[in-house]
Parts: structure tokens; sequence; C-alpha cells
């Protein structure tokens, strides 16, 4: 036990007072609901520091469970702030990375060999092709993608092959026999992927009463975040982890609970009082981010939603400007308008990086790039390629892989061929079949299978033997030295130098980096080793570092610019200003989640877009969309009718249409669209405009009927206009291109 400190007054001295109660509450179970910008992560950072400062417990008994190691480093960092007290040897980590930790520690009793290594979500995808190939079966009928989904899926249910009952149902059976076979492969080369990861740990403790009573009074006190995103896996884990005596504190969001296509089951926060007796909860609804009128729309928004467990957020802040709402003609004036919102608010002062457009598909970014480019404003894709998934560091590391251990089939595969050695794949192929019919691995069939591969027999055994070199400088030498060793010598870095063009370039810098981050890890390894491990390689440790980090999403460093991302990639995330594109029913929500009965999820992430915005959120939707090639007439998101309706201000001017007795065909079902405004159910707007009203076309410049000519369009009939001064457009009927609609402004038009 550690002396408890007498004065806890400056630890919770800057906490609401329910942020005090959660952090001080008794040493029972707890549930944390906390809303959205509620400062859950203060909570649960200052109820680890109050655990050891004033309860007097070790951070020996404490287990912290984040979602990114990312997170988990800031709460170390946080902690040691509060308290003068080292927690080094306190377990704070994913679930993955405590996981690759106890199994590292047990790894006889786990049935892995020492220097197992984790297969990344490419290499399993590719292994299970392999597998499935080499059961005959087609992979137009069995694609690995969807194959190896299905056995994840398994893996998050704890179920082995022999688990799976046979129904008699014939592709039940044969993805159990996909599954048997790939689990074997595994074994033989000693390999797991992520989803083994939890299952073996979990299984370990499950199973293994010594190791299960060990952790169970190690760990007295188990603190989780964002634990509405805990799969079945990772709860039945913690069950056991907790047993009779260890206290859970829970801390999370139903309503953000939106990964539910990743294994989250947001039930599991409704059954916590049930399965930890005792377990009370705390809310926390004051929100430190949003304005009142931001709050007030998402609390009416979620409202909607039946089984959650309920709360309000609300701020003493001011109630801020209405959320604007756009109806836009198209995607591109939809596009249009953010991006002239966004100059308008740089132009005031406002960082590109504090504005922020969200949006529920990512095939919706193509357009607000085209205009973002046009406008010459910088922006970048949030969550794009990360470091260790790019294509060149994947080669880099499969060669280190297999210098550590030949007998990875994966990385074999990966870089036989790479750079070009004249083995093709049918020689791949053979040595595959040489390997299946032996039981062995493709280093080990490389060694024997001369007759197998014929001619091919000489440029494979040149490939192990480059490895065997490489592996022989690499005794005795430093990760990084071995690391451009390997660049060098087996000749990626002139395979990649051989074109000249920006990728290329981008490239090399990429396998620079890659020689920088292990000269960083071989630092980082020694101040901080595994505790209770056996002492692993250098290698071995930066190769899981590598696969632990290829598992999370991070965002890359850059310069100011407006950030894109899909709604998703945006939770955790907070922006000055937001724009939420898009609203239209078919998009968001979207049809495929309605379809499946998942519409109070698609609701939680509308939430969740909302409470991003800090200042002002502007939403906004498109009555046509050409969307996967195919223009369609969009209806506004239902989501908009479920807004309190003060909490809107529609921005699209006054609309003086006219329309010629010609008007071009679909103008009837434009008008459809628009007829939301007027329908019975929806909200009553006391800050919108009047209804469009027709009136004569005067001040245009071109009158209706005229013959115009466009440069890149041709020639034409104007046969409507819409809008009031710089966001006037004209509908023209061009002989050639057929019909369009173009901003006036900007359409150079010429009368003929």
């Amino acid at each position: 036990m550690f002396e408890p400190v007498v004065d806890i007054a400056p630890l919770v001295a800057a906490l609401n007072p329910a942020q005090r109660a959660a952090v001080t509450a008794p040493l029972e179970h707890r549930l944390v609901l906390a809303g959205a910008g509620s400062g859950k992560t203060r909570v649960l950072t200052h109820r680890i520091a109050y655990l050891i400062a004033a309860e007097g417990v070790s951070p020996l008994s404490i287990l912290a469970v984040t979602f990114t190691n990312k997170a988990a480093a800031e709460m170390r960092a946080r902690i040691e702030q509060l308290i003068d007290v080292p927690i080094r040897a306190m377990w704070v980590g994913t679930f993955h990375g405590i996981a690759h930790r106890m199994l590292r520690m047990h790894f006889r009793e786990a049935g892995l060999i020492q220097n197992f290594q984790i297969l990344d979500a490419d290499d399993q995808q590719r292994l299970v092709k392999r597998i499935i190939k080499g059961l005959d079966l087609a992979d137009e009928q069995w694609p690995a993608k969807t194959v190896t989904g299905w056995i994840n899926a398994q893996k998050e249910q704890a179920r082995r092959p022999e688990q799976i009952s046979d129904q008699g149902d014939y592709n039940q059976n044969q993805l159990v026999r996909i599954y048997s076979a790939y689990q074997a492969a595994c074994e033989r080369q000693g390999v797991v992927d992520f989803a083994e990861l939890l299952l073996r740990a979990y299984e370990l403790c499950r199973d293994n009463r010594d190791i299960q009573a060990h952790y169970q009074r190690r760990f007295r006190h188990l603190l989780i975040d964002e634990f509405q995103d805990t799969n079945t896996l990772q709860y039945r884990w913690l069950r056991v982890l907790a047993g009779a005596s260890g206290v859970l504190f829970a801390v999370g969001d139903d309503d953000q609970s939106v990964y539910s296509w990743r294994g989250a089951r947001v039930e599991h926060m409704l059954a916590l009082s049930r399965d930890f007796v005792g377990c009370e909860v705390v809310r926390l609804e004051q929100n430190y981010r949003s304005t009142g009128t931001i709050l007030k729309a998402a609390n009416g928004l979620i409202a909607k939603n039946s089984g959650r467990l309920g709360k309000n957020l609300w701020t003493d802040g001011s109630d801020g400007e209405p959320i604007q709402l756009y109806a836009a003609y198209n995607e591109y004036d939809e596009a249009e308008f953010v991006v002239s919102r966004i100059k308008a608010q740089v132009g005031s002062g406002a960082r590109y990086d504090e504005n922020a457009v969200l949006y529920r598909m990512g095939a919706q970014s193509r357009v607000l790039e085209e205009m973002l480019i046009r406008a010459r404003l910088p922006y970048r894709i949030y969550g794009g390629l990360r470091f260790f998934e790019r294509q060149e560091i994947k080669d880099a590391l499969a060669y280190l892989r297999l210098l550590h251990n030949r007998d990875d089939d994966s990385g074999f595969e990966r870089v036989v061929n790479t750079p070009a050695r004249g083995i093709g794949a049918t020689t791949v192929e053979r040595l595959r079949g040489f390997a299946r019919a032996q039981g062995i691995s493709l280093w080990q069939a490389a060694q024997i299978a001369d007759e197998a591969l014929g001619r091919s027999a000489s440029k494979v055994k040149a490939f192990c033997a480059l490895i065997e070199t490489m592996a022989a400088r690499a005794q005795d030498q430093l990760l990084s030295k071995i690391t451009e060793d390997v660049i060098v010598h087996s000749g990626l870095r002139e395979h990649y130098g051989k074109e000249k063009s920006e990728q290329a370039e981008a490239r090399l810098e990429n396998l620079d980096e890659l020689i920088s981050a292990t000269r960083a890890f071989e630092l980082s390894a020694l101040e901080a080793p595994i505790e209770g491990a056996p002492e692993l390689d250098p290698l071995t440790h930066f190769l899981t570092h590598a696969a632990l980090e290829s598992g999370e999403q991070q965002a890359a460093p850059g310069e100011d610019c407006v950030q894109l991302m899909t709604l998703h990639a945006a939770k955790g995330l907070e922006f000055r200003f937001v724009f939420l594109v898009g609203m239209e029913n078919g998009i968001f929500p979207h049809a495929r989640a309605v379809d499946e009965g998942n519409l109070e999820e698609e609701r939680r992430l509308c939430y969740v877009g909302i409470t991003r915005a800090r200042q002002q959120l502007y939403m906004s939707y498109a009555e046509l969309r050409r969307l996967h090639g195919i223009e369609q007439i969009g209806m506004p998101s239902q989501f908009l009718r479920e807004l309190p309706p003060e909490t809107l201000q529609e921005l699209r001017p006054r609309v003086n249409v006219s329309r010629p007795a010609f008007a071009a065909a679909g103008s009837a079902e434009v008008g459809a669209a628009r007829a939301w405004r007027n329908a019975s159910d929806a909200p009553e707007r006391t800050h919108l405009p009047g209804n469009m009203r027709a009136q004569e076309a005067a001040g245009f410049g071109f009158a209706l009927g005229a013959r115009v000519r466009h440069e890149r369009f041709g020639e034409g009939t104007v046969l409507q206009f819409e809008g009031d001064g710089e966001r006037t457009r004209i509908q023209i009927k061009f002989a050639q291109t057929g019909t369009k609609w173009l901003m006036l402004s900007m359409a150079n038009l010429v009368a003929v």
C-alpha cells in the first residue's frame, strides 16, 4: 500500500460536482456515463491519481485500458503531472497491447513460441487467400477479405473452429474448414493475428487457474476508457480479470457507440449492472466544448433513440449562433458553399485547421477536394495511409521479419520477387504446393524443392542466400544498422529509386525515415523494457511495435489545412467550425444501414458529428447529387426533421425562379425534393425565408429562351434562372451535352 495523501483538495479542485463525485466514488463498481465534451479523460486520469494518492492503492494493482497507444501515453503523462509518484510499473495500454504484453510473459502457457510474430491485416488476408487456394476453393466464391472478416468475427465471439456447431450448412462447413487450416498454418509459422492476440490472452486467463488467480490478485482496479466500443471478447476478458474482487471503473458514452461493424456492442453498458453487482451510474452532462444551441440540437436528435441510459448535455456558456442549414442545388454548389465559408472564416482570422468537413461516405470527398483545389485552399484527408502501411515500408519490414524468422511465409511471399528476380507466380505456386504436401514452411521447401521448381530453383536459392548473407551481417549490429543494410542490399533502395518522380522520391524518404524510426526505437526500448517479460532482441521488439502501430489510426502531422474526414474518423476530435455535408436520405442515414435496421447507430453517428463543433455547425444537403456515376434526386435527411426547429437557420437565399413552358424534364422531381419545407412533419421555421416565387428574369443579362454559347459545352438555350446576386445560377439546354445548371458569375456565356 502507498501512504495516502491527507489533503486531496488540490487534486479535485478543478473538477465540477459530477466529475468530483466520479473521481472520489467509493471503491465499488462505477459506470461513468460521459457525454461528448464532458471531460471523461480528465475524470479517468484524476480517478487513477486519486486511487494512488488518496486511497493508497499501489500503481501495480491498477490496469488502465485505452483505445490507442497515443491515449495511453497521454494518460501516463497527465497522471505524473497530478501526483509525484512513479507509475512506470502501472499497466496502461490498449487491449491488444496489454494482451501482447501478457502473452510475451506467459508464451509457454499460452501455447506460443517465444519469438512469435504478429500478422498485420494485409498479411493475414494474404495467408487466408493461400489457404483458400490450397483447399481448392474458388476465389470468386470465397473472397479472402470476406473470409478473413468471418474468421475474426468468430474469434471476437471466442469461438475456435471446433466450437462452431455443424448445422448441415455447406457454406458454414467450408468456412470452418478454412478457419481450421488457417489456425494450423499460424501455429506452424509461429504467428498470430490481432484477433488472436485477444483470444489467446482471454483463453490464457480463463483456462489457467494459477495465471487467472495471479492477475485477479494483482489487478484490483480495472479502469476502462471508451467502454461503449468494447466487443464481446474484450468484455469477457475483463470479467475474467475482475473476478469476484476486482473493482471496475468504466467510462463511456452509449450515444457515441458507432462501431458495431467492428464488433463493438453498446449492450455491454446496459449489462454492467447485471454482471457487476452494485454498479452505479454517474452522469457527466456538463459540456465544455459546444454552444448551447449545438447541444440542444444534439439532445433533441439522440432522444429519438430507444434503449439508451439517457443524459442531457448542457453548458454554462452562451447559446451561440443557430445551426446554419444550406439546401444546395447539387454537390458542386454544396462544395462551393463550404469553400466560401471557409475562406470567409480564414479571412476573419481563423486557421484552416479549425475547419472540418465531415461526410458519411468516402466517395463524397471527390467534389470537395476538386473545389478546394480550385480555390487553392490547403486540405488533407484525415486517416490516409499510415507510415507502417505504406508499400515500401511493408516490403522492408518483410525482409526484417525473414531475417528473424525464416518460416514466416507471409514475409517470404511478399519479397521473394521484390525487387523482381525472375521468380514468377508459377514458381511461387509450385513452391506452395510442395510446402503444403510436406507440411513445411516456404523457406524449408525452398531448400529441398529443386526438382519441383526446375530451372527456377537456382533463382529461389539465390534469394535464400541473400537472406542468409544479410542475416550474417546483422549479427551484433544495432537495429538501425541492420535496417539500413537490408534496405540497401535487398535492392529496395535501387528498386524504388529507378523511377524519377515525386512518388519515387517520397518512397525513398520513407525508407530513410524507417531507419530513423529504428534508431529512435533503440533508445526508447532501452528506457522502457516490458516488465516481467523475457528479454527480447531489439528486432523482435521493433517488429511487434510496427505491427501494433499499423493497427491504429493516427493523424499525420502537417501544415495548417482544412480537415476532410468521414464521420467515423471524426469521433474523439473537435473543431471550431464543422461542416456536416450530404444530409440526404440514402446517404445519411445510409441506405444500407436503414435496410439492416441500424438506424439508431446512424443517429448516434449524426450525434457524434454534431458534437464535434465548438462554435459553429453547418449542415447541408443537395437536391441533385451525382454519386457513384448516377445523378440522384436528394430528399433531405430525416435527421434534419428530428432537430429542434429553433436550432436551425436556413441559409439559402430567397429563391426567384423563372420557368418557361419548355422547362427541362426533371424539374418536377426537383420540386418534390424541395417540398419537404412545407411537409406536415417538417419543423416550423421562424427564421426561414419564404417559398420560391416565379417572376420575370429581368437583370440577369440573358432573356429566357435566348441562344448562348459556352466555351466547353457549345451552344444552348436558356431555360430558367434561380437565386439572387452572385449566387444566381442559370439552366441551359445544350444541343450536344444536354441540360446543365451553371453559376452565372462563372459561366463565361456569350450571346449567339
